[in-house]
């Protein structure tokens, strides 16, 4: 009987398995669920009401951001005047407190008899403007000391001279930073036209912390003069303008050199305008300026805006003047060979007249 169960037990097992797969699940287990019975008109209904349900909730959480966003900026604007309130209040106490010698007295001024506020308020504005007038217009009335007198020595012209990008061109490299390249021939120049020929000063915008070294290394010899830096322009529409009538000079004797003809347009006819220097190594312009300096010196050109106003006719002054040089030479070697062909002719009819 053992041996009978053991051959019809698999049988037994694969009838219960088919038997639990076959057999279906309560209703309940059921996963489909009931399909809906509304029309497609209701269902479409719902789906837009619940859009706009959706749509009302993003517009009222932007109506939300907007308005804590206003009422931030408003507390940064009470926030941002109250300051500016402070701190103009603050100017008008620093600017407008009278002033006071060693012993501490009050120093009397034309607000004394003024209201306490009202003469702080007119101190500080005219603080105000004198800082203005600081920046803006330059350092001195009188930018140069009068000429000198005998027993000392006046050079007849003076030669006012902008440094960077005419006598010094500015360079910057990742080894070694902002460096300032010398010109060639500023050696040259310098000593052609320096005294006793030209008085020269350098006038430049550049500020006088930077300026001062590279002229001391620049001019060891001492041929420039005077020394004027930024403080020293007119601040006119954003650019430092060099006024040279504040250079307590004879302006028919003065001539300014630089590459900006808006830092010379107070007096034109007084600039030659050169070519802004690059840096470029094969340079030749001072070689050539220093020429044209010294032929005005020593011509004794009584006014020499009437020679720059001739050779601003021309796109390159320092070409038209070599090219007129040129000419000039060689006219004077026709001239001295006619001289000489007339004396030999002279001579040869002498020694005939004689031998007779």
């Amino acid at each position: 009987m053992k041996a009978n169960n053991n051959i019809l037990r698999p049988y037994f097992i694969r009838a219960k398995y088919y038997q639990l797969v076959n057999t279906p699940y309560p209703k309940e287990h059921n996963s489909q669920q009931p399909e809906s019975t509304l029309p497609i008109s209701v269902l479409i209904k719902q789906a837009e009401e619940k859009a706009k349900e959706s749509t009302g909730d993003e517009e009222r959480k932007k109506k939300e951001r907007k308005q804590k966003f206003a009422k931030y900026q408003r507390w940064a604007m009470y926030l941002t005047g109250t300051m500016l309130a402070g701190i103009s209040l603050l100017t008008v106490y620093e600017l407008g407190e009278p002033r006071k010698d060693e012993n501490g007295q009050i120093i009397p001024d034309e607000f004394e008899n003024d209201f306490v506020v009202a003469a702080y308020i007119k101190r500080a504005f005219k603080e105000m403007r004198n800082y203005r007038t600081m920046i803006v217009e330059p350092s001195a009335e009188k930018l140069l000391p009068d000429p000198l007198t005998e027993p000392y020595y006046q050079p007849p012209y003076t030669l006012v001279l902008e440094m960077t990008n005419v006598l010094v061109h500015p360079e910057w490299t990742y080894s070694n930073g902002w460096r300032f390249k010398k010109r060639p021939g500023v050696d040259y120049f310098l000593q052609q036209v320096g005294p006793p020929l030209f008085e020269i000063v350098i006038y430049t915008s550049e500020q006088g912390f930077t300026a001062f070294p590279l002229l001391d290394s620049l001019d060891p010899k001492g041929y420039i003069m005077y020394r004027l830096f930024r403080d020293a322009t007119k601040y006119v529409d954003g650019h430092h303008v060099k006024d040279l009538s504040s250079l307590n000079r004879d302006m028919s004797r003065v001539i300014f050199i630089d590459y900006d003809p808006k830092s010379f347009q107070l007096q034109p006819r007084n600039a030659v305008r050169m070519k802004k220097w690059e840096g470029n190594d094969d340079d030749r312009s001072l070689f050539d300026l220093a020429a044209f300096l010294r032929t005005i010196a020593t011509s004794e050109v009584e006014d020499v805006r009437s020679v720059l106003d001739f050779y601003k006719q021309h796109d390159d002054p320092l070409e038209a003047f070599k090219e007129n040089q040129a000419r000039l030479h060689a006219e004077q070697e026709r001239i001295a060979q006619t001289k000489k062909e007339a004396t030999n002719l002279a001579g040869s009819w002498t020694s005939r007249l004689l031998g007779r």
